[in-house]
């Protein structure tokens, strides 16, 4: 009787392999101790640095593996490829350094950070397209381009030899903690599509076998978890874009066989888009570390997770390509995830003084009042004002609300996630 002998779907010698052909031209990004997450969590808590390569993601692994592996006739038909931005700019990169043409789609809500640093790193050798409102619209557009003009296309997560070239964070990771005498008990890692995850459960799978490995993905494109509730990829009807480096509506074919296959030390979860803000704006403020969206996520998931005292723990800093102009919304939304900026409609009575007795009677003195919108109306018995405002503690939001139920002022609050709010929010 023959034995059928399973075959791995990526192994730690194809990752290593990569490892080395890739590696004179990527950064060995720092693993960092985090003094601060270790005392949070009472683990040792690492960061893996990757908005420090180059191109800022660790995007530039998989799309240069992917490219050097490719034949002369692939490379002279040229390259099309789609991305939500950081995969894009590892392509250009490429492009640029093996004087490849390469035409890049990306999607309409893209940050012009991202789409500026694409054409920077490509110059003359790639042609930018903004289409579609999501990353898979994009795809399907730069598809149809590459089937029409023969091109080659560079799949930016659901390709072997892409999930080969993302798996080579996970070699780093364990030399690196090897180096100083530890070994990996825990792995954070952002998720989009899902090759990043996959070339690191492929390599732990292989090297480090007691590792556990953890997805964290946002709330409004969870396509991991959907993947796994419905027995297989399958597309989000919508996925919100703000935490766009992971706003992937249908998580990669490939991906989701490499996780199947390694399902007992894999376990995942969502974060909050305000929870992503607030992380990205800690690591800022707290290590120095400038982290887009997605580059938080997996910092963002640490506070939720069930984790042994003492153990090693390692999150994927996965990008760092952030739009200054967004600083203010994220700010904005970490202030509303933490309880601390709310949103009223006040109807005041139109008469002297009454905003005086609504600072003095109603709320706290370190109450500040961020937005104050109001245009005063004839013939009018009240004029409604738009307040907006942030509180020194999350608690105090409930006394404001009995002290305006026992006042004369007639109110609503702005609750989030109501229509109303996403007007003012």
């Amino acid at each position: 009787m023959s034995t059928t002998v399973q075959t791995p779907l990526v192994t730690a010698a194809e990752i290593e392999a990569a490892h080395e052909r890739i590696q004179d031209e990527i950064n060995r990004t720092p693993l960092r101790y985090s003094e601060r997450l270790s005392q949070l969590t009472n683990c040792n808590v690492y960061l893996k640095c990757e908005e420090l390569q180059d191109v800022r993601s660790y995007k530039i692994r998989g799309a240069l593996n992917s490219i050097k592996n490719l034949s002369d006739e692939e490379l002279a038909a040229g390259i099309v490829t789609a991305s939500a931005g950081n995969h894009a700019q590892g392509v250009a990169y490429a492009c640029k350094t093996m004087g490849v043409q390469g035409k890049i789609f990306v999607p309409v809500p893209t940050p012009a950070q991202k789409r500026d640093r694409i054409l920077a790193h490509g110059g003359r050798f790639v042609d930018l397209v903004v289409t579609g409102e999501s990353f898979d619209e994009a795809s399907a557009a730069a598809h149809e381009d590459a089937a029409e003009r023969g091109a080659t296309f560079i799949e930016p997560f659901d390709a072997r030899d892409t999930i080969t070239g993302q798996g080579t964070v996970a070699a780093e990771v364990l030399a690196q903690l090897s180096a100083k005498g530890k070994s990996l008990d825990t792995i954070v890692v952002p998720v989009g599509g899902g090759g990043l995850i996959s070339g690191i459960t492929s390599y732990v799978a292989d090297m480090a076998p007691q590792t556990r490995v953890v997805g964290m993905e946002p709330e409004g494109a969870a396509s991991l978890r959907a993947a796994f509730d419905h027995g297989g990829p399958v597309t989000l009807e919508e996925v919100d874009p703000f935490v766009d480096g992971a706003a992937v509506k249908r998580l990669g074919a490939l991906p989701y066989e490499i996780l199947q296959a390694n399902r007992e030390r894999l376990s995942f979860d969502t974060v909050s888009e305000g929870a992503v803000c607030t992380d990205l704006l800690n690591l800022y403020q707290n290590e120095g570390i400038i982290a887009e969206p997605a580059g938080a996520l997996s910092v963002a998931g640490l506070h939720q997770l069930d984790l042994e005292p003492g153990s090693t723990v390692v999150c994927v800093i996965s990008g760092g390509n952030n739009d200054v102009l967004r600083y203010a919304e994220i700010m904005e939304r970490s202030l509303v995830h933490r309880g601390l900026k709310h949103y009223f409609l006040i109807s005041f009575p139109q008469v002297p003084g009454q905003l005086r007795i609504f600072l003095d009677e109603i709320l706290n003195p370190g109450d500040d009042i961020t937005r104050f919108k109001y245009q005063k109306r004839n013939n009018c018995v009240l004029g409604t004002a738009l307040v907006g405002l942030v509180l020194e503690k999350p608690e105090e939001i409930d006394q404001i609300i009995e002290r305006l139920d026992n006042s004369k002022f007639e109110y609503e609050y702005l609750k989030p996630g109501t229509p109303e709010y996403k007007v003012v929010g």
